[in-house]
C-alpha cells in the first residue's frame, strides 16, 4: 500500500485536484495563499515569541519580541486586507523575478560556458525579467495570472506523475524487484 508507486500515484492525483481547482478558480486560490500567507505569519509570531522567553540575555529577548510582533502585524494585515497582501506578494515575486533574470544574464558570460548553457541562461534570464516587468506593470491581474500558471503547472506535475507511477509498476512487475522512479 505505501509503495512508492502508490506514493507517486497519489502525489500525481492530488497534484491533477490541486490544478484543477486552480485553474478554474484561480481568485479563491489567491485568497487561500494570503490565508496561508497569515497562518505561517502567525506560527512565526508564536516560534519566535518562544524563543524571545528561552533566552538568557536582554538582546536577544528584544530582538525575538520585535520579530514576533512584526510576524503578528504581518498576519492580521493578512486577514484584514487580503487586497493589498495579494497584492504585495505579487509584487515580491515581480521583484524575485527580476533579481533572478539578471542574475541568469550574468552567468551567461562567465568563463569556462558552452554556447548552450549560455543560451540557456539568457534565455531563462530573460523570460525571468519579462515576467517581472509584466508583474511590476499589471500586478492586479499578475496575482490571478500567477494561480493559473501554478495550476496549469500541477496538472501537468500530476499527469507526469501518475504515468511515472504507471511505469515504476511495470518495470517491478518486468523484473520482479522493486526500482523506484522519480517524477
Amino acid at each position: 500500500m505505501f509503495s512508492s508507486s502508490n506514493a507517486l500515484l497519489w502525489r500525481g492525483l492530488l497534484a491533477l485536484v490541486i490544478g484543477i481547482v486552480t485553474v478554474s478558480w484561480p481568485g479563491i486560490t489567491v485568497g487561500a495563499f494570503v490565508v496561508l500567507f497569515a497562518v505561517y505569519a502567525f506560527m512565526s509570531a508564536f516560534t519566535d515569541g518562544a524563543r524571545a522567553f528561552a533566552s538568557d540575555r536582554v538582546g536577544p529577548v528584544l530582538g525575538w519580541l520585535l520579530l514576533a510582533l512584526l510576524s503578528l502585524a504581518a498576519g492580521v494585515i493578512a486577514l484584514a486586507w487580503p487586497g493589498i497582501t495579494a497584492l504585495a506578494l505579487t509584487i515580491w515575486v515581480a521583484a524575485w523575478a527580476l533579481t533572478t533574470g539578471v542574475m541568469e544574464i550574468v552567468l551567461a558570460f562567465q568563463r569556462g560556458e558552452t554556447a548552450g548553457e549560455r543560451a540557456l541562461f539568457l534565455l531563462t534570464g530573460l523570460v525571468s525579467i519579462v515576467l517581472a516587468f509584466v508583474l511590476f506593470v499589471r500586478p492586479d491581474i499578475g496575482a490571478v495570472s500567477l494561480a493559473t500558471v501554478f495550476g496549469l503547472f500541477s496538472m501537468v506535475y500530476g499527469v507526469s506523475a501518475v504515468f511515472a507511477s504507471f511505469e515504476e509498476r511495470r518495470r517491478r512487475s518486468d523484473t520482479g524487484r522493486p526500482e523506484p522512479v522519480t517524477a
